[in-house]
């Protein structure tokens, strides 16, 4: 703790004290009776200033967070919050008695109490609970935000979310949104006969796409595990397995890098049809997306980063190459120009890449300049189609030129939102794409998962797959600038190492 929060402690430690001499367990206990003070608001509305405390029938029990506190002599106003609302309870001595006064007197801001007595309203009009029966629940002992207005420093906000939440209205109710978000997707997809099950965590070989895995150590097995970087592989066995179409909303886990669209942790929504393909991935988005926009905003126009969307489908597509021309100047099947110009942005330290220019793969170093140049100019909505083979190891090439695939990524503000596959089921050509792509990656990414082939060569269904990243959407949806806006608590350097 700091001067300010380790003075503020010792003083409540003193409170602590009063309120112990006085009988009173200053953290409560199970507390029955409970109404939401929005209730109270909306069962008021329309009854103006004529009913007073001495008028008013009604009884109510409310508990929640004390807001402010503001002392008239032998009266106490205090303003309590919950999460549905914030009403007025007025305590007095000879409501109360004497005892809970003094318990009144001891109160601060941030404590949390219940109240009961009678609903009216003030002189002035207000809404407020004449108290009868006061209880101390909780007492806080560190300071709140200055003018409880929330938390201004942003990585404490992260760090200490519990107060950003109770601290900030709109912060609360956009995790109320994103949870809001992942219910209609679920009701959505069940509605579709799409059922939702769970996959491992924790797997021997991780795979379902090309990331760098957190490693662990099982004892009792003796074995290495890793958490995983996608479900795609179980769920591809659930549709060996029989159950046709399935979906996961779940954490995925990459140990790359962090900034405000990449978090090692993050949610992800994945889900396969059986007997479809890529054109039904497209008709869930474009069914699903404006869903959710009316739902979460009201409205199918979005309004994001200072710049507005329309999620109407459909929407625009265009394919990966076209794109690749445009924006860089010359074709992607251009090999000596793709490894020109990603050796000289290498050398000014504008591009990161896993191996030399001369030595990757040239479809590997297209699609690290299709990201550096081309992904922040898609405003979108819109798909981008036709993905080079050679970097989808699990998607279905096309029947008419097999270095293209059946997949689409659909961008949103220069932000991948979803990507989907028609995926491929021959196991013979799933193996061979698994050992090319071993050649090129490191020992953990290149291990082949051979009971995943041997799932396959029992017979998987032509299928199409989806994958929706829950944060992003959320982001997008929220009108969120960084991705440890949209989650609870996001991971962090700890204190004493920055």
């Amino acid at each position: 703790m700091q001067g300010l929060e380790e003075k503020f402690y010792e003083e409540r430690l003193k409170a602590l004290e009063k309120l112990r001499a006085l009988g009173v367990d200053p953290y409560g206990a199970r507390f029955e009776g409970v109404s939401p003070i929005s209730s109270i608001i909306e069962q008021s509305e329309g009854q103006g200033s004529a009913q007073t405390q001495e008028t008013s029938e009604r009884e109510a029990t409310i508990a929640g967070r004390i807001s402010s506190i503001r002392s008239h002599g032998k009266s106490i106003f205090v303003d309590l919050k919950d999460r549905t609302g914030k009403v007025q309870v007025y305590l007095r001595a000879d409501l109360i008695g004497d005892k809970a006064f003094e318990i009144a007197k001891l109160l601060d801001p941030g404590d949390i109490i219940s109240a009961s007595g009678r609903v009216g309203r003030t002189r002035t009009g207000e809404l407020t609970l004449f108290a009868t029966n006061l209880s101390l629940l909780a007492k806080i002992l560190l300071p709140l935000p200055e003018k409880w207005h929330g938390l201004k420093d942003v990585e404490l906000r992260y760090r200490r979310r519990y107060v950003d939440m109770f601290t900030s209205e709109d912060v609360r109710k956009l995790f109320v949104k994103r949870t809001e978000i992942i219910r209609t997707i679920r009701e959505f997809l069940q509605s579709r006969d799409f059922i939702e099950v769970e996959t491992p965590m924790m797997q021997p070989v991780p795979g379902g796409a090309a990331a760098k895995p957190f490693k662990t150590h099982h004892n009792a097995l003796g074995i290495d595990l890793y958490l995983r970087v996608a479900p795609e592989l179980y769920l591809k066995r659930c549709l060996v397995g029989g159950l046709e179409r399935v979906f996961e909303i779940n954490r995925n886990f990459r140990n790359e890098g962090i900034d405000a669209r990449h978090s090692p942790e993050f949610t992800m929504l994945e889900l396969y049809q059986a007997y479809g393909d890529l054109t039904d991935m497209m008709e869930i988005v474009e069914s699903l997306l404006p869903k959710l926009a009316r739902e979460t905003v009201g409205t199918e126009q979005i309004e994001y980063a200072d710049k507005k969307f329309n999620l109407t489908a459909p929407y625009a597509r265009a394919k990966y190459f076209d794109l690749f021309a445009e924006h860089l100047g010359f074709p992607a099947t251009d090999e000596a120009k793709v490894r020109e110009t990603a050796k000289r942005l290498q050398a000014a330290g504008q591009l990161t890449l896993k191996e030399q220019p001369e030595k990757a793969l040239p479809a590997a170093l297209v699609d690290v300049l299709f990201e550096h140049f081309v992904e922040d100019k898609l405003s979108g909505p819109i798909f981008v189609t036709d993905y080079p083979t050679a970097i989808c190891p699990l998607t279905k090439a096309k029947r008419d030129d097999p270095r293209i695939c059946e997949r689409f990524e659909l961008y949103i503000d220069g932000m991948e939102i979803a990507n989907a596959f028609t995926e491929l089921n021959d196991p013979i050509e799933q193996r061979k794409r698994f050992e090319d792509q071993a050649q090129h990656t490191d020992e953990t990414a290149g291990r082949i998962d051979e009971d995943f082939l041997i799932a396959l060569s029992y017979g998987m269904p032509p299928a199409g797959g989806l994958g929706i990243g829950i944060d992003r959407l959320t982001m997008i949806l929220t009108n969120s600038s960084s991705i440890r806006d949209v989650i609870l608590f996001p991971l962090l350097r700890p204190e004493s190492e920055k």
